[in-house]
């Protein structure tokens, strides 16, 4: 059963912060247990209008570690902190951004809160597992007697290990489809807590091979959460489909090139493939053309404009590159049956 939906919750009165962490920092040892707080909702980071319904802002904050400039060549990154070193600095409330190309794990082990990730808020209770994805848009509001940890970790670090089934790369995708994974109190919740641990330790300790036993740690608990995932459907046959090296690749060439490249011959191009066998590869592979993925990025990006910035329309519009501010709303009105407007008045009213 999928977690409830929180409801749109009071005014804030805190500023907020961001759990990503510097390179220099080792775990913390956990905060004691406090007196629960009523939860405040998500903003921003940085400048925080209070009386505005959304909240707005002139962009959207993305970090590789938060105040720092996004680094493009991120690899080779992991980090594992608890939830109370970082967030009970900022009023246990972490505002929204998000980060290029770092991936977070949040392993709850008691105590609750909100996830906001793009436009929908889930509230949670531990024991349970948050994924979220690097360029996703997202936040938390914890209580303060959470108790918890949070890897952050570039995707390259799980990269290679394999079997039959799928990569782990392929497990952890998988895992990003729903951010909010609850688990039953006991052994699988518990085994899944120890690998966290072991990986706090590990950074923290900084022993011969360290870097290696983190990678194996990393690895194991994502395919411990996986296993979690899939035995809630417990008579049903899971199958994980590997993911498609082509098009994992495309993806990746258009999340870095969406706003300035539209022609799929571009991406052929970069792929060493015709344009035709690029289509016919993705078509078969995920059901869709390789013009439906460059759109629904596209669209996607808009609506996260629409959504968390007070870019008027045309703004957005020319941050996409698009000839004309009419032209985009055209685009965006045949892909979603709304006005750019329509679509933010819309969701300001939610």
């Amino acid at each position: 059963m999928r977690p409830a939906r929180s409801k749109r919750l009071p005014p804030l009165c805190h500023p907020a912060g961001d759990i990503s962490p510097s390179r220099g920092e080792r775990g913390a040892s956990r905060a004691p247990p406090a007196i629960t707080h009523a939860i405040m909702p998500i903003p921003f980071a940085g400048d925080i209008d209070y009386d505005h319904p959304m909240t707005h802002i002139q962009a959207i904050p993305q970090f590789h570690l938060f105040g720092e400039a996004p680094d493009d060549t991120a690899f080779d990154f992991i980090h594992v902190e608890t939830l109370a070193a970082r967030s009970a600095r900022h009023g246990w409330t972490i505002s929204l951004h998000n980060h290029r190309h770092l991936n977070h794990i949040l392993v709850i082990r008691s105590g609750g809160g909100v996830i906001r990730v793009e436009d929908e808020e889930t509230a949670f209770r531990g024991p349970a597992v948050l994924c979220v994805a690097a360029t996703v848009v997202h936040g938390f509001a914890f209580e303060e007697n959470i108790d918890g940890h949070i890897a952050t970790f570039t995707e390259d670090v799980v990269s290679g290990a394999r079997d039959a089934a799928g990569s782990v790369r392929d497990r952890l995708r998988a895992l990003f489809a729903d951010p909010v994974l609850p688990l039953e109190p006991g052994g699988v919740a518990e085994g899944i807590a120890r690998h966290m641990a072991a990986l706090a330790e590990e950074l923290d300790l900084a022993r011969d091979g360290h870097q290696i036993a983190m990678r194996a740690h990393l690895m194991l608990m994502i395919l411990e959460i996986g296993r979690a995932r899939t035995s809630r459907t417990r008579y049903a046959q899971v199958t994980l489909r590997g993911m498609d090296e082509t098009v994992s690749a495309l993806r990746d060439l258009i999340e870095d090139n969406f706003r300035t490249t539209r022609r799929i011959g571009d991406y052929a191009d970069r792929l060493g493939m015709t344009s035709e066998r690029l289509n016919e590869h993705c078509k078969r592979v995920t059901g869709v053309t390789v013009g439906h993925m460059i759109r629904q990025r596209l669209i996607t990006e808009a609506k996260r404009q629409l959504l968390f910035t007070d870019l008027a329309a045309s703004e957005i519009a020319y941050d996409l590159a698009f000839a004309d501010p009419s032209h985009f709303s055209r685009f965006f009105r045949n892909h979603t049956g709304m006005s750019p407007q329509e679509f933010r008045k819309g969701n300001e009213q939610r």
